[in-house]
């Protein structure tokens, strides 16, 4: 997988981003055992999310891995709490992207997930739920520079394979077995009781059917970053779009000017942010709305300007704009 995608520079820094659960714990213990072969310097970094009273734990069994393989070890914490009636899973991968944007800026090279074949299948089913468009039923990019998933045609048995094989120990969360969010139905009620019913297992073929559509998803991307030439510039604020010209072109392709756009300023953007910011263009001027991780967006004659405020600016915690 890394090679066929080229995942690494020799001579680059590959950061793992490491929970602590097994498919990280394997990522982190595989990539130091392998540095040599493809010529990498390999760090370590952990996101507390604070969620949970023994969060804390998780951490310090992350930094002992690292200082047992002698690798760097890299920690942030969320300064931040879900919102009232926000979704937490959607608000933890806000802030864990956001802090892992930050690491490759501050530390170089790519960061590696431990996202798996399991992963990915749970993914794409998840965006079928929500009503996902094809960029969702694509599911994960093996690379999203500067994000890289070595493991993404790895299972997780595999991975708990390889933890068993080397006595390790990893962490548990057990908001990974809690039903109540959509991720854990999916992978222990859902999946399960269709291969049941089925009598064979699904998440392959589900696997399969996101890899042929990432071609299609790709071309789209093509065409989009073709058309953003002409609709995105920058200044000293942040990011301008045309209105105009945001609206003469496809939806299909507009999304992903939005989407691109968002994710030069840090921001993992869901379709709900892209909506916001789209409704802007087509709407009338001097409207605004606030996005998360303090992102601003507003209609400013005939541009859509994305900008965060300067550090100690006061600013909305509304929930963005539908």
């Amino acid at each position: 997988m890394a090679r066929r995608h080229g995942m690494f520079e020799a001579g680059g820094r590959v950061v793992v981003a490491c929970s602590g659960g097994p498919d990280s714990i394997c990522l982190l213990h595989a990539m130091v055992r392998l540095r040599r072969l493809f010529r990498i310097e390999v760090a370590c970094f952990h996101f507390d999310h604070r969620l949970r009273q023994t969060s804390g734990r998780d951490a310090a069994y992350v930094r002992g891995q690292a200082e047992r393989l002698r690798v760097p070890f890299y920690e942030r914490r969320a300064d931040s709490r879900p919102g009232r009636g926000e979704s937490v899973e959607a608000w933890a991968r806000s802030v864990r992207y956001a802090a892992l944007f930050e690491a490759a800026d501050e530390l170089g090279g790519v960061i590696a997930t431990g996202h798996t074949a399991d992963d990915q299948a749970e993914t794409v089913l998840l965006a079928l739920l929500r009503g996902g468009g094809l960029d969702a039923l694509t599911g994960m990019s093996p690379v999203s520079r500067p994000v890289v998933r070595p493991l993404l045609d790895t299972t997780r048995e595999e991975t708990e394979a390889f933890c068993r094989a080397l006595r390790l120990r990893p962490r548990r969360d057990p908001m990974n077995k809690d039903p109540r969010f959509m991720r854990p139905a999916v992978r222990h009620r859902l999946i399960p009781q269709v291969e049941r019913a089925l009598g064979r297992g699904v998440r392959s073929a589900v696997v399969r059917s996101a890899e042929l559509l990432q071609a299609d998803a790709e071309l789209l991307d093509a065409l989009a970053a073709e058309a953003g030439t002409e609709i995105v510039s920058s200044d000293d604020e942040g990011i301008v779009l045309s209105a105009s010209r945001l609206r003469n072109v496809a939806p299909a392709l507009a999304g992903r000017v939005i989407r691109r756009a968002l994710l030069d300023l840090g921001e993992v953007p869901e379709a709900s942010h892209v909506e916001a910011v789209l409704s802007l263009a087509s709407g009338r001027g001097g409207r605004r709305i606030s996005l998360p991780n303090r992102l601003r967006a507003r209609r400013d004659g005939e541009y859509v300007r994305l900008s965060r405020p300067s550090p100690g600016t006061r600013h909305s915690t509304s929930p963005p704009a539908s």
